[in-house]
């Protein structure tokens, strides 16, 4: 028996209205009796919504529920994750999506994206061709080798590439129709997972080297064949791989690494907005890292050129930039630093102890990209708190308790001299009679706006000095009562409202470096509001013509 129209569009994510569609759409696509008669607005289903999420204790539990929604009613879903951004974020994507990533193979309902294997390297371009739709611009792709702080999920990790596009669509205007999540499968070394029935993922060790590369090539060369227009998100690579498949795709197709450069575009706009806000200038701030991994090695790069955009030169920049992993100080001295520290190493004397290492070099911010939970201890704190009367503390390991100190830990230890931003969210703290609200360094303010202005301008290519742009937007909406307020970052619930003049600045910059796919417009501004997605129910006839 075959559906009727109505009945297909009651399950139909895209199309489905619920009990939103008119007398009238009933009695013309034959929903009358499918649906209570009571006519409700979206506004009226969103109460429902956010009363259906207060019966579940659990952050995971209210995460199903509304990958459920995503499933059943776009529309609803991401009118309901934009009405209160701060509110929501959190449950879609960090802290709750690093659990999601864990659980994946026992929570996972419907299946959303596409998996591809190793085993199916010579078929990749027929796997593209099975998603339904032709005409992708976003993929956010992952093999799951080391999500946020949690490490190898394998397939699982899956959610993350869901969530971040999700974001990519809710605060920043990119149509969801033309994002696609994807996994690469290439096995995984967790042994729990190996062990697990419910595990989805090949059951084999991790596979790397030559072997890997060649099923990278392969997959970056039938996305360009079935989607020519795609940009592609690399995500949570391990950090050897991840600078190594940027370094290799950046200057030939759309591509770009959010751990990598999104992570630094945020981190540096903090900083930015801290100089700007404390009226010093940015060539006078010292960083002192904790990890030097990928992401630690973004975030210098791009607070290289930062300086070198205020008038240093690289030598000059290159000593306001100090990192420490877990072998110590980087000193030229070292034998065991990779071929992307070897840049930031110092000629100095070699030093294991982190708290120490603070008094020598006298940093005004560190920097956690570890994922020690704990790192910056109370020593660590009072020896910055020591030497600067503002220390800058962004402890940016997720999930929450990766990070390497809390804000409460930060405020009390510095007895409230501390400015303080963290890669996940942490609630307001009263220390002596004043209330501190952290700041959240979370990408959520770059790689949405950055996503809308290159789907806009059908962007070639992805540079650093598109993400410094957008860094340096997203500093300018920083107001002095943020600042007293202990933020550096806008509200989260201001999201749209900051992507749309991140995105507007980001597109001016593609223009003018020669970059994007279509001619200048007269007014980007009107130009980027014309191409983002507001969720807003279909009318009959757009119904009709689908």
């Amino acid at each position: 028996m075959e559906d009727s129209i109505g009945y297909t569009m009651l399950r139909n994510p895209r199309y489905n209205k619920g009990t939103a569609f008119t007398q009238e759409e009933r009695k013309k696509y034959g929903l009358t009796g499918l649906l209570p008669d009571k006519v409700e607005s979206l506004e009226t289903q969103i109460l429902r919504v956010d009363e259906q999420l207060e019966n579940f204790e659990k952050p995971i539990n209210k995460y199903i529920y509304l990958m459920q929604l995503l499933e059943t009613n776009e529309t609803l879903f991401f009118k309901t994750i934009i009405s209160e951004p701060a509110k929501f974020l959190p449950l879609v994507y960090t802290p709750t999506v690093g659990q999601a990533c864990q659980e994946f193979g026992h929570i996972s309902r419907r299946q959303r994206g596409l998996f591809i294997s190793i085993d199916q390297k010579d078929h990749i371009k027929e796997i593209l061709r099975n998603w339904p739709v032709k005409d992708v611009r976003f993929t956010v792709v992952t093999d799951g080798g080391r999500i946020l702080g949690l490490g190898d999920l394998g397939i699982n990790g899956i959610g993350i590439c869901i969530g971040k596009l999700i974001l990519y669509s809710s605060c920043g205007g990119v149509p969801p129709e033309y994002t696609l999540p994807i996994v690469l499968d290439a096995g995984t070394n967790n042994q729990e997972f190996l062990e697990d029935p419910l595990y989805p993922g090949l059951r084999r060790k991790r596979v790397r080297g030559q072997e890997f590369d060649d099923f990278v090539a392969a997959f970056v060369e039938a996305m360009q064949e079935v989607f020519p227009k795609v940009c592609i998100q690399w995500e949570d690579f391990p950090g050897v791989d991840a600078i190594r498949i940027l370094n290799t795709y950046r200057d030939n197709i759309c591509t770009f690494n959010d751990d990598i450069q999104g992570t630094a575009a945020i981190a540096t706009a903090g900083f930015i907005s801290i100089s700007r806000l404390m009226k010093k200038a940015f060539k006078e701030q010292r960083f002192l890292f904790m990890g030097a991994g990928a992401a630690a090695f973004g975030i210098a790069d791009m607070l290289l050129k930062k300086f070198i955009r205020d008038g240093l030169t690289e030598e000059e920049a290159l000593q306001q930039i100090w990192m420490f992993d877990v072998n110590g100080l980087l000193v030229k001295s070292r034998s065991d630093l990779a071929e992307h520290q070897l840049i930031f190493a110092h000629n100095s004397e070699p030093s294991d102890n982190f708290a120490e290492t603070i008094l020598k070099i006298k940093p005004t911010a560190i920097v956690g990209v570890s994922t020690v939970g704990g790192a910056f201890n109370n020593q660590v704190i009072e020896n910055m708190s020591a030497v600067n009367e503002r220390p800058i503390f962004f402890p940016y390991s997720n999930p929450t308790d990766h990070s390497e100190c809390t804000a409460e830990q930060a405020y009390v230890w510095s007895k409230g001299k501390a400015i303080f931003a963290s890669g996940s969210p942490f609630p307001p703290v009263e220390y002596e009679g004043k209330i501190f609200t952290p700041g959240q360094g979370n990408n959520v303010f770059i790689f949405p706006a950055l996503g809308m202005a290159i789907y806009a301008t059908q962007a070639k290519r992805v540079t650093d000095e598109m993400l410094l742009t957008a860094a340096e937007a997203v500093a300018e909406q920083v107001t002095k009562e943020d600042f007293e307020k202990g933020l550096i970052y806008p509200h989260v619930n201001d999201i749209l409202k900051v992507s749309m003049k991140v995105a507007e600045k980001v597109a001016d910059y593609i223009f003018e470096s020669g970059l994007a796919g279509v001619e200048r417009p007269d007014n980007i501004c009107d130009f980027i509001k014309s191409k983002m997605y507001v969720p807003a129910y279909c009318t009959v006839t757009s119904i009709e013509d689908n």
